[in-house]
């Protein structure tokens, strides 16, 4: 039997008979267990892991991003962590940029490439591709600010549900960056954002994509979500907090977010500033971590062909659950 993974992509010429190598997309909410399973099949299959985080992607930010520690990085080689300084901005765009180069490259070594992470933006942008979109107005974006402000949070909401409702009805009412740029692109363009999207990408080819999800019991998944928040917080995460302040500097202000607006590391923000005490930041970044959590599983649920499993990522039955799933996988050519 060939190797599934013993060609690059760039080898498959039109034609030919050899199987793509294959490609393993983990995916689920927070704390669901992604990265102990990476690393199973990393281990078992001669794997190689891509981080598809868009957190763990900056340098110095350890206890907020739940990162693999560093003797779990010593067990397979990672990719895409620890890339950005936190005053740098990492987009969509640069990270499949990046993971597909990282891709290529695991797959020329013969070594089975296993994405993980629970950014959805990340991951549509790495496999559906991205669009051309046009070039930032900062003259549109400052009057949109301008209207927010003055007429309420949901107004760019409103705004965008005038001119694109599908795209309207995938964004939060409170996620001004994305609001923004998706009028930006809609009166640009003169095209909703969506049509935009579906005319203008640039999807991955060159491999078998299998999809495997993680669905742990809701309240289950909170309990870990909780306990990892506070985790956090006693592990010294306001104190990592201030100083990638005092070395990168606040996070600037407007409608593009960095790294330190991110959960966790806002709230820790709030309490140097003194608007919070650990107390109430505790119990907020806990509820912040299960709201996200919520989304990414609404995000993750129109991902194509997922084969998803109930329980989390460190159980046995499940860890052998996503192993027949790959064995199967690479048997088909």
């Amino acid at each position: 039997m060939v190797n599934p993974n013993s060609l690059s992509p760039e080898s498959l010429l039109p034609g030919s008979s050899l199987p793509a190598p294959l490609l393993v997309v983990l995916l689920g909410p927070t704390a669901s267990g992604k990265t102990a399973l990476s690393l199973a099949l990393a281990e078992r299959f001669g794997g190689e892991i891509v981080s598809c985080d868009s957190v763990a992607v900056y340098r110095e930010m350890e206890i907020g991003t739940a990162k693999p520690s560093p003797a779990e990085r010593q067990r397979a080689p990672h990719h895409l962590i620890d890339v950005f300084a936190p005053n740098q901005q990492c987009t969509a765009g640069d990270y499949a940029r990046l993971a597909r180069a990282a891709l290529a490259g695991i797959a020329s070594r013969s070594r089975l490439p296993i994405v993980t992470g629970g950014t959805g933006l990340y991951l549509r942008a790495l496999i559906d591709g991205l669009f051309p979109g046009p070039q930032r107005s900062e003259d549109l974006r400052a009057r949109l600010e301008r209207s927010r402000a003055l007429h309420g949070g949901a107004w760019l909401w409103r705004i965008l549900h005038r001119l694109d409702p599908v795209t309207a009805a995938r964004i939060h009412s409170n996620d001004t960056p994305k609001l923004i740029r998706a009028i930006e692109v809609c009166l640009a363009s003169r095209l909703p954002i969506s049509e935009a999207w579906q005319a203008g990408r640039d999807r991955l080819t060159g491999y078998r994509i299998l999809r495997i999800g993680l669905d742990p019991e809701r309240k289950a998944l909170y309990a870990r979500i909780n306990q990892r928040a506070a985790q956090m917080f006693s592990e010294g995460l306001v104190e990592e907090t201030r100083r990638l302040i005092e070395k990168f500097g606040e996070p600037p202000a407007g409608p593009v977010r960095g790294p330190l607006d991110s959960l966790g590391y806002k709230q820790a923000r709030a309490v140097l500033q003194g608007e919070m005490t650990v107390a109430e930041a505790i119990p907020a970044a806990q509820q912040g971590h299960r709201n996200y959590a919520k989304r990414q599983l609404t995000w993750f649920r129109r991902e194509p062909e997922v084969q998803w499993l109930k329980g989390f990522g460190d159980e046995a039955e499940v860890v052998r659950a996503a192993e027949m799933a790959v064995e199967a996988a690479m048997r088909t050519t």
